[in-house]
């Protein structure tokens, strides 16, 4: 679909400020979209907001489908009489700058819990309605999650694959006891999702009538310990009386890495999938489209063909490229939800079949400026190669922030970037990075809040060689300044940006 010319900002919203230890869908989320409205933008991207485990990246969810029940506002449970003021009685001091999720966890889960014991109790007859029906709505992905995390929970968070073998294998009596004996946890992870959801649609519904469209991803694969593959085993190339993968998921050696990088996830049956006329697929992008309005796919190659390596190497250089049918998955999402407003992720090694999926169902690949300096002109990434149907980033939640970026190069280096810039000093160089991708031809420009707030390497969401640590990355109250608004809307007017 063509988009019109407008510019964002990308921020996870566990990245908001809250007095919880992690950012919410209170009051600091409506703040900040009232900031993106008042400084002309028109896009936020949220990245993955689904159930976090190992790592706490949105990336590796329990559920392809499911919300962060750590993303819940504890202030509006408090607002609709779930929580009370002695609730909060004994709040931890959390830190101000990142998030503390072993404290967060310890903290918010149980009042949660509390939240939902009183909803069974208290709740008006709207309210229940309202979760009957938003339980029989959800129930093609709901059901299932629920009794997964009911049973990793009841089995001390162990691997799916390690249960009883009658619940790695789905035997129905096996389930429907589990189900009978575990039926007030069940509850408590539908209610949860249940109150997620609701908070996010009200928020999304907010920044909709304020002309701000969200923008969220689907990762291309899901965590092999997860609700969608316990549930759907058949989709996945998985041993299937084991539960253990074939094949998993990475990308070869290259430029970046001598060893190629092996992420773990079962890659897909495609065969399998394109007989069932890629049901899972549908109800994924359907899910998907209930509460964003705009999906970016995560390692969007991976659609036409994917690097499979055999379960049990310890690095991805033995494996091979194997074709999907992305072609054929596509049309079928096209003809049963219509044109799809669409991102793709086209980062890395990309061939001219890559691309020619891409453009033939005309969807925006991503230029990113930080790749832009470092061989010829011909760099796809230097803005005068851009063509239009594309969304141009200073650097994503991978990447170092623009000022970190910097600080890093070469003497040589500076001087290129410099120069292409037109500048003598790198005092506000992430300024001129920001007006450098405002200023393109690109449809679309989005900036990392770390960016406008001009941080360091300190701040970088996610360094993707480094498993723990990462996603913790929260600005300070009081940072989105009037004088910080100003200047975003005056350059984002500047370069017809602004909403018309």
């Amino acid at each position: 679909m063509p988009f019109l010319r407008s510019s964002g900002v990308l921020l996870h919203p566990t990245s908001l400020s809250s007095r919880f230890g992690i950012g919410d869908l209170g009051l600091e989320a409506y703040s900040f979209v009232d900031f993106l409205a008042q400084s002309t933008q028109q896009l936020w991207q949220v990245l993955p907001l689904g159930p976090t485990g190992y790592g706490n990246s949105p990336y590796l969810a329990y559920s392809a489908m499911a919300g962060n029940p750590l993303l819940i506002s504890l202030e509006r449970l408090q607002d609709d009489g779930l929580l009370t003021d002695e609730d909060f009685a004994n709040l931890p001091e959390f830190p101000i700058e990142k998030v503390d999720y072993e404290l967060v966890v310890q903290t918010k889960l149980p009042l949660l819990k509390q939240a939902c014991k009183n909803f069974e109790v208290k709740a008006s007859p709207l309210p229940q309605t309202e979760f009957a029906g938003f339980c029989e709505a959800k129930a093609y992905w709901l059901d299932d999650y629920a009794l997964f995390m009911a049973l990793k929970d009841s089995h001390g968070g162990a691997s799916w694959h390690t249960w009883e073998r009658e619940l790695v294998q789905r035997q129905p009596e096996a389930l429907e006891q589990w189900r009978q004996q575990l039926e007030r946890e069940i509850f408590y992870y539908k209610f949860i999702q249940f109150e997620f959801f609701r908070q996010w649609s009200e928020l999304k519904r907010y920044a909709n009538m304020r002309r701000i469209q969200i923008i969220g991803d689907i990762p291309i694969y899901v965590a092999h310990d997860s609700a969608d593959v316990w549930a759907h085993p058949e989709i996945f190339c998985l041993d299937q009386e084991t539960g253990i993968p074939d094949q998993i998921a990475g990308v070869p050696p290259d430029y970046f890495s001598a060893t190629g990088q092996l992420w773990g996830n079962p890659v897909y049956n495609w065969e399998q999938l394109q007989q069932n006329d890629f049901k899972w697929w549908v109800q994924r992008f359907h899910a998907m489209l209930e509460y964003i309005d705009i999906i970016r796919i995560d390692h969007f190659r991976g659609f036409q063909a994917f690097w499979a390596v055999p379960y049990g190497e310890t690095t991805a250089m033995n494996g091979e490229w194997i074709e999907a049918p992305g072609e054929a998955l596509f049309q079928v999402l096209n003809q049963q939800l219509g044109k799809l407003p669409v991102l793709a992720e086209d980062l890395g090694t990309i061939t001219p079949e890559v691309d020619a999926l891409r453009d033939q169902f005309e969807f925006p690949g991503m230029k990113i400026l930080q790749f832009g300096f470092g061989s010829d002109i011909a760099n796809p990434y230097l803005p005068f190669n851009y063509q239009r149907n594309c969304v141009v980033y200073t650097g994503t939640h991978d990447n170092d922030t623009s000022i970190g970026w910097f600080n890093q190069l070469s003497a040589q280096e500076k001087e290129a970037v410099l120069s292409y810039l037109g500048c003598t000093s790198s005092e506000g160089i992430h300024w001129d990075l920001i007006r450098l991708a405002l200023g393109s031809v690109a449809n679309q420009a989005i900036i990392p809040l770390q960016d406008i707030l001009g941080l360091g390497s300190s701040s970088r969401m996610n360094v993707p060689s480094r498993a723990e640590g990462n996603w913790a990355w929260r600005y300070q109250p009081g940072a989105l300044t009037e004088e910080l608004r100003n200047r975003l809307q005056a350059i984002t007017t500047t370069y017809g940006r602004a909403p018309q």
